[in-house]
């Protein structure tokens, strides 16, 4: 039984597609701004992944910034949602693979963990959809 297949009148579907639409708002406000943020300074962005050792770092940072912005946008109105989740919940865990192991560094360490929370939300998304408050609910 899914989210939005449970009993009509219980009102359990409509406060888990309110909580799921408040869960697509918060991780999607991070990955907006982060996104915006690297399209608005390529060179910047360029110059870090550089630093870190990244191949192409001009093509990663317009890569990056594009698929944190636009799948930031995805995840907000709930479009292609179970599909973005996953592409966002590996490209969270390849960046916390690539730029934050350093475990002599506790603020590091406070990103992996943050990442690996963000990352437990995509999942979360990718198993449940984004509820009845979504694009996805209206087109299918």
């Amino acid at each position: 039984m899914s989210i939005n297949s449970s009993v009509a009148g219980s009102g359990a579907a409509s406060n888990a597609s309110a909580a799921i639409l408040a869960g697509r708002v918060l991780l999607s406000v991070l990955f907006i701004l982060s996104g915006f943020a690297k399209l608005t300074a390529i060179s910047g962005t360029a110059q870090w992944f550089g630093s870190i050792g990244l191949p192409l770092p001009t093509v990663a940072a317009v890569g990056s910034g594009l698929l944190e912005f636009f799948g930031g946008l995805a995840i907000l109105v709930g479009f292609k949602t179970r599909i973005v989740a996953i592409v966002l919940g590996i490209f969270t865990l390849a960046a916390t693979a690539i730029a934050h192991l350093d475990f002599a560094d506790q603020m590091q360490m406070l990103m992996l963990q943050k990442n690996l929370g963000i990352t437990g939300g995509f999942l979360l998304l990718s198993v449940l959809g984004a509820g009845a408050y979504s694009v996805d609910a209206k087109r299918g």
